[in-house]
C-alpha cells in the first residue's frame, strides 16, 4: 500500500467521498433519531404496569402490546440489518410501491434502532429508584403521567451513554445499506475502487474517514454526557410536596 495513493485518491475523488460522507450521515442520525423516539414509545409501553384498579379488558390489551412489542425486539435484534434491508426494500418496491431508496434506508435503520433503543430505554427506567414512581403514585398521578413527567426524564439521562452509542454504531453499519443501492460512503468506495483499481488505498481512506466520524461523534457525546451528570433530573423542583414525600420513602 502506498500512502502517496492514497492521499492521491483522496484528493483526486474528495467530491464522491464528500457525498457518501453526507449521505451516511444524514441516514445515522435522521435513523438514530427516529429509532429513539420509537425506542422511547416502545420501552416506554413495556414497563408500564396497568394499575390495580384497571380493568381486566386493558390488562387483557396490555398482554396482547406486550406480546407484539417483544416479537418486534426480538425480531430487529435478531436478523441482520443487511437481510432485514434487502428484504424490506424489495417487499415493499414488488408489492405495494416503488419507493425511493434513501426513504428507504432511514426506515430501515430507524425500526432497527428502534429494537435496541426500547431495551436501553426499559433498562434507564429500571435503573431509576423506585421510591420516584411510589411517591408520584401517592400524589394521585396514574401510570401514564408518573411514566412520562417523572421516569422518563430520568431514564433517558441513564441511558444516554448506551444512547449515543448507537448513533456511532448506525454510523458505521449504514454501510450495509449500500446493498439497496444508497450513495452512501461504502457504496462511493466500491465505485471509487472498481474505477481505480486501487482497492486497498481506496479502503483505507474509507476507513480513515469512518474513524474521524466516530471519533468526532464520541468527543461530542461525552461532552453531552458531561454537561447531563453535572444537572439534577429529579423529581420537578417546584413541587415541593412531591420531594419531601421521595424523600421520606427513602428514608424508609
Amino acid at each position: 500500500m502506498s500512502l502517496s495513493k492514497c492521499f492521491e485518491i483522496l484528493g483526486k475523488y474528495y467530491p464522491s467521498f464528500l457525498l457518501g460522507v453526507r449521505t451516511t450521515l444524514i441516514v445515522a442520525f435522521i435513523g438514530t433519531f427516529i429509532g429513539f423516539l420509537i425506542g422511547l414509545f416502545v420501552g416506554g409501553i413495556r414497563a408500564i404496569r396497568p394499575d390495580k384498579t384497571a380493568r381486566s379488558s386493558s390488562v387483557i390489551f396490555k398482554k396482547i402490546v406486550d406480546i407484539f412489542i417483544k416479537i418486534y425486539v426480538e425480531v430487529f435484534r435478531g436478523t441482520p440489518m443487511m437481510v432485514q434491508a434487502v428484504f424490506i426494500y424489495y417487499l415493499v418496491y414488488t408489492n405495494i410501491v416503488r419507493w425511493d431508496k434513501m426513504f428507504a434506508a432511514i426506515f430501515v435503520i430507524s425500526i432497527n434502532t428502534g429494537a435496541y433503543m426500547a431495551e436501553i430505554i426499559r433498562s434507564g427506567i429500571q435503573a431509576v429508584d423506585p421510591g420516584q414512581n411510589e411517591a408520584a403514585r401517592s400524589l394521585g398521578m396514574s401510570s401514564m403521567q408518573t411514566m412520562m413527567d417523572v421516569i422518563l426524564p430520568q431514564a433517558i439521562k441513564n441511558a444516554f451513554p448506551a444512547i449515543g452509542n448507537e448513533l456511532i454504531v448506525n454510523i458505521k453499519d449504514s454501510s450495509v445499506l449500500m446493498i439497496i443501492s444508497i450513495t452512501e460512503l461504502m457504496f462511493q468506495s466500491n465505485s471509487i475502487a472498481g474505477t481505480t483499481y486501487r482497492f486497498t488505498e481506496t479502503y483505507f481512506v474509507t476507513a480513515m474517514i469512518y474513524l474521524c466520524l466516530t471519533s468526532l461523534s464520541s468527543v461530542v457525546l461525552n461532552a453531552i454526557e458531561k454537561r447531563l451528570n453535572n444537572t439534577k433530573t429529579s423529581l420537578p423542583q417546584s413541587d415541593t410536596s412531591f420531594k419531601s414525600i421521595s424523600i421520606a420513602k427513602e428514608d424508609l
